[in-house]
């Protein structure tokens, strides 16, 4: 519509087709910068999905040993003198100690969480402001 051919003057251009062409550069701009974010975050996903799937497997040969050593603690145990049936019922109530001392620090950490409470309060100053035109008793807004 309004591009500048190159051997043409923007000089004799009028204001209408100038904005034209502004309008036309910066869209074009845009599109290219939104191209390359694209092509970025394409590649950027790729290797996060990568690294997912590497720590998904490293997680489950994480499983495999701890279960291994589970049975060597077992047997270890079994070694010094114990039954088979109360060595493995040993690991297995050392492994609910555990689960149950992590149950109760994750609880303690969940109920630290404040919810934001500073942004809360600072969003309701700035809506009654808003509402109160800075001040005044006249409301500006009405719900």
């Amino acid at each position: 519509m309004a591009e500048a051919l190159p051997g043409e003057r923007i000089e004799d251009k009028s204001l209408g087709e100038l904005v034209a062409l502004a309008s036309s550069n910066v869209s074009d701009l845009v599109r290219a910068e939104i191209d390359l974010a694209k092509t970025e975050l394409k590649g950027d996903a790729k290797k996060a999905a990568l690294g997912g799937v590497m720590f998904g497997v490293a997680g489950l040969i994480a499983g495999l040993i701890v279960i291994l050593l589970s049975i060597a603690a077992a047997y270890g145990l079994v070694a010094l003198g114990i039954w088979h049936w109360a060595a493995f019922l040993i690991v297995a109530g050392v492994y609910l100690l555990l689960a149950l001392a992590l149950i109760g620090i994750g609880y303690l950490r969940i109920k630290k969480i404040e919810g934001a409470k500073r942004t809360r309060k600072t969003l309701k100053d700035d809506f009654t402001a808003l509402r109160r035109r800075g001040g005044s008793d006249t409301p500006a807004l009405t719900d």
